[in-house]
C-alpha cells in the first residue's frame, strides 16, 4: 500500500526527470521553504517562490537522473546526477513532509563545485530576467561567471595535483624515495 509521501515522491521524481515545474509544484505545501545550496542569505518561501525557482532550475539543468532514496514518512533524502550546461554535478535533496504528505521543507546540497557554480551562474540571471530585472540579471551573470570559470579550470588543472594517488615527482622534497 502506497502512502501519501510515496505518491508525492513518485510525482517529485517524475517532475525532476522530465523537468516539469508544474508537476513539481503539486508536490509542495503552500507554506514550503526551500533552502538553497548557493546562499544562506534568504530562503524561497511559499509555493509561488519555490515554483519560480524550480522553473528556472529546470530551464538551466538539462539532465536529472535520480539514483538513491532514503528515509521515512517524515523525511526523505533523494540524490540525483544532473548536468548544467557542460558541467555534471550531483545533488542531494532533504525533503520534510507535512501531515498531508506534501513537501514543507526542501534543503538542497550539491557537489562538485564546478557543477554547483555552473548552476549558480545560470539560475540567478534566468530568475531575474523573468522578474523583469535585466540589469540586475546582467550584474549577477557578470559576478558569477568568473567564479564558474575559476572552479571549472581549477577542477581540471589544479585539483588533480592534490590527488593522493598521484605519484610524487622524483627528487621532490618531502616525497618518499
Amino acid at each position: 500500500m502506497s502512502s501519501r509521501v510515496d505518491t508525492t515522491i513518485a510525482s517529485w521524481r517524475a517532475a525532476g526527470e522530465s523537468r516539469d515545474a508544474e508537476l513539481a509544484a503539486t508536490c509542495l505545501a503552500q507554506e514550503v521553504q526551500v533552502i538553497s545550496p548557493l546562499t544562506a542569505r534568504f530562503r524561497f518561501q511559499g509555493r509561488a517562490q519555490a515554483s519560480e525557482m524550480l522553473s528556472a532550475a529546470f530551464e538551466v539543468i538539462d539532465t536529472i537522473r535520480f539514483h538513491t532514496e532514503l528515509g521515512d514518512e517524515s523525511a526523505r533524502a533523494l540524490f540525483y546526477y544532473g548536468r548544467c550546461r557542460k558541467e555534471e554535478f550531483e545533488e542531494a535533496q532533504l525533503l520534510r513532509f507535512n501531515a498531508d504528505g506534501l513537501i514543507e521543507e526542501l534543503t538542497l546540497f550539491g557537489r562538485p563545485l564546478p557543477g554547483v557554480t555552473a548552476v549558480m551562474a545560470a539560475i540567478g540571471p534566468v530568475m531575474l530576467r523573468r522578474r523583469q530585472q535585466p540589469i540586475l540579471a546582467r550584474m549577477i551573470q557578470a559576478a558569477t561567471a568568473p567564479l564558474a570559470l575559476l572552479t571549472r579550470t581549477g577542477e581540471k588543472r589544479l585539483v588533480p595535483l592534490a590527488d593522493p594517488n598521484r605519484p610524487a615527482p622524483k627528487g621532490n622534497p618531502g616525497s618518499a624515495s
